[in-house]
């Protein structure tokens, strides 16, 4: 399946944080709960994010919020034909669109509804899971559950097989849904459905199906139903399976594997001289070209969002020794490709490929998450790089668009865990919040209990 050819356009284009509910900024930024009522599970919603980057690198926290409500009015409520990626099709249902394609993909839905959550968009999130799930999710037959990976944007399905990238993000949007927003009835018992979502994840296989995550090897296949012999690192999410896990309950086990299983594949997967990961890999991390997209042994466009992924865990439960090794290296290879000037597409020696073009936001938004984690003075310039870029418009705008708003949540903070379940003791670790105790984590020397 040609799932991320189509992208090829887009070249042209720490001191202790308290675990604390919404922020002035979530609050402010809060729209009507009009579509699906909701109710608590009781008490106050337990989250936290990473260190504001924004904030370290000397943006006051009035520019910060300002900066990315402009983001949110431009790409959600801009002018439909040059701005905005959010189009509401009914007062009930919404879809993200991919400008460039003409398509409507589970990727965008699901970054729409996790940006609609962490911003406080009730209305927004309802409309976006309401056409997912109405149009895109598989109501029956081997596939139950999973979403067709890219329709057109009055929902006729294009192509029923699934990208499990998308799968994801919906589920953890979901899930932080849940404990911010309260479940509803219906569609709107956002935690009961992630259930179904997770379940199906491991175990679709009994009713006929294919699994999305390899038993053997404990992480997301490519695509399923057709190609699952190999994966893509970006898929590889290893801070959502830690919320799945506390979810979940049923399969903790099989979600601590896939956290541990992600991490390795993000770090066997990456150059360790440039930090470059490859589109698609093997389970063990073996750069991979299929026959139909021998250029995804290089690093294109999807495995931007690898350099994210490992930063996200950075963020939530605290930087790893690999993940501070990652964001040294991949910061100072793109500085010495020029910071304000470095290609898009790279074999993962550092060679830059020809049809690499163009400066993308969307990969300059990826890099800046690299700061959370990296240990040296230059993450600031990668910082001060997101900040000056513009937001995107034009008829590009999709991709770049949303890892450019991602990436405002990730550098101030904002990008926060939205913890599934009521119990409220954590480990603390410097600035980040540690793993949840239920977990079984060792007690450990300098660690803090914490109690919300």
């Amino acid at each position: 399946m040609l799932r991320k050819l189509s992208l090829a356009g887009v070249g042209l284009l720490s001191s202790l944080m308290v675990v604390s509910p919404v922020t002035a900024l979530a609050a402010s930024h809060r729209s009507g709960n009009a579509v699906g009522s909701a109710s608590h599970y009781g008490g106050k919603p337990v989250s936290w994010g990473g260190p504001n980057m924004f904030a370290q690198t000397g943006y006051s926290q009035t520019a910060i919020h300002q900066k990315i409500k402009a983001a949110w009015n431009q790409l959600f409520h801009g002018n439909k034909n040059t701005q905005t990626v959010y189009y509401q099709m009914t007062p009930t249902m919404a879809y993200i669109e991919d400008i460039g394609n003409a398509d409507v993909r589970t990727e965008g839905m699901g970054y729409g509804m996790m940006i609609a959550v962490e911003l406080g968009h009730k209305k927004a999130f309802d409309s976006l899971w309401n056409y997912a799930k109405t149009y895109m999710q598989h109501k029956s037959g081997p596939e139950k559950y999973y979403f067709s990976w890219h329709t057109k944007p009055n929902g006729t399905v294009l192509d029923t097989g699934v990208a499990p990238d998308g799968d994801q993000w919906i589920t953890a949007a979901l899930l932080f849904a849940s404990a911010r927003f309260g479940n509803g009835g219906g569609i709107y018992n956002y935690k009961h459905q992630a259930r179904l979502i997770l379940h199906a994840m491991w175990h679709d296989s009994a009713i006929g199906g294919v699994n999305m995550f390899s038993h053997k090897y404990y992480l997301p296949t490519f695509s399923p139903p057709g190609s699952v012999g190999f994966t893509d690192p970006s898929y590889a999410l290893p801070a959502f399976y830690r919320v799945f896990a506390a979810a979940d309950p049923a399969d903790r086990v099989l979600w601590d594997k896939a956290y541990f299983a992600s991490q390795r594949l993000l770090q066997n997967a990456a150059n360790p001289k440039t930090g470059l990961a490859p589109d698609y890999s093997t389970f063990t991390g073996k750069p991979y070209a299929p026959s139909w997209g021998p250029q995804h042994k290089y690093f294109e466009f999807d495995a931007w969002r690898a350099i994210a992924n490992a930063n996200v865990d950075a963020a939530w439960f605290g930087p790893k020794p690999w993940e501070v090794r990652y964001s040294n290296t991949i910061e100072k290879f793109f500085n010495s490709q020029g910071i304000n000037s470095y290609g898009n597409n790279y074999a993962l020696n550092g060679t830059e490929l020809s049809t690499s073009s163009g400066h993308s936001t969307g990969l300059v938004a990826m890099n800046a998450s690299s700061a959370i984690a990296a240990r040296q003075p230059l993450k600031y310039e990668f910082v001060k790089s997101l900040w000056n870029q513009s937001i995107p418009s034009g008829h590009w705008r999709y991709y770049d668009g949303m890892l450019y708003m991602l990436g405002l949540l990730y550098d101030s903070g904002e990008f926060k865990v939205w913890w599934p379940t009521p119990e409220r003791h954590f480990w603390f670790r410097g600035y980040n919040t540690w793993y949840n105790d239920s977990f079984g984590e060792r007690k450990a020397a300098g660690f803090m209990k914490g109690s919300m």
